[in-house]
C-alpha cells in the first residue's frame, strides 16, 4: 500500500465518524436536567417557547460575560442554552412527527385525499427533516440559526392548524352522516 493510499483511507475514516457524530440522534443531549421542563410541551405550545429560545441563543449574554473576565461561566452558559436549544428542536421535531402519523391517519379516512395531496405531505414531510438536520447542525458547531428556527417552528404551527382544520371537517363529516342515518331511521325508513 502506499502513503498516498494509507492517507485517503484515514481522511475516509474521519470523514465517517464525523458524519455519524453528526448525525447521531439528539435524544442523548436533549435529556440534561436544564431542559426537561421543555418536553412538557410537545402539546404543540412549542410557539409560546419562542422568544425564550432566540433569547438563549442570542449572543449578547455570553459577549457580557466574556468582557467581564469570566470566560469559562460565559462557555458553560453558551453550553447549557445550546443544550436548551437542541432539546426545543427535539420537541418540535416530535410535534411534526405526531402530526404527521395524524395526517396519515386523517388522509386514509378522507375520500377526498388524492395523490397530489400525499405527495405534497410528503414533500413537507422531507422538507422538514432537511431543514431540522440542518439546523441541528448549526447549533452542534454552535452557531444561532435563529431565523432558520423561527421559519421551522411556524412550520409545526402551520401544519398543525391544517391539521385541526382537516379533523374539524371530517368531524362535521360524521356528524351529518350519523344525522342523516338516524333520520332515515327515525322515519321507518330502514336503509340496510
Amino acid at each position: 500500500m502506499t502513503y498516498t493510499f494509507i492517507v485517503l483511507f484515514g481522511f475516509a475514516f474521519l470523514l465517517l465518524a464525523l458524519l455519524a457524530w453528526v448525525l447521531r440522534g439528539p435524544t442523548r443531549v436533549s435529556r440534561t436536567d436544564v431542559a426537561v421542563g421543555l418536553t412538557e410541551f410537545s402539546d404543540g405550545r412549542h410557539v409560546a417557547f419562542l422568544p425564550q429560545i432566540k433569547q438563549a441563543l442570542a449572543v449578547q449574554d455570553s459577549a457580557y460575560l466574556a468582557s467581564r473576565g469570566m470566560h469559562a461561566l460565559a462557555t458553560r452558559v453558551r453550553r447549557e442554552r445550546r443544550k436548551i436549544a437542541l432539546s426545543y428542536l427535539a420537541c418540535l421535531r416530535s410535534d411534526f412527527q405526531k402530526l404527521w402519523r395524524l395526517g396519515r391517519v386523517i388522509s386514509s379516512m378522507s375520500p377526498q385525499v388524492g395523490m397530489a395531496q400525499e405527495l405534497r405531505r410528503f414533500q413537507l414531510g422531507l422538507a422538514f427533516s432537511l431543514r431540522y438536520e440542518i439546523i441541528r447542525i448549526k447549533l452542534l458547531f454552535e452557531f444561532a440559526p435563529l431565523p432558520e428556527l423561527g421559519a421551522l417552528s411556524e412550520v409545526v404551527s402551520r401544519f398543525s392548524i391544517r391539521m385541526e382544520t382537516a379533523m374539524q371537517d371530517l368531524g362535521e363529516r360524521a356528524a351529518l352522516a350519523a344525522k342523516l342515518a338516524s333520520s332515515l331511521d327515525g322515519r321507518g325508513l330502514d336503509v340496510p
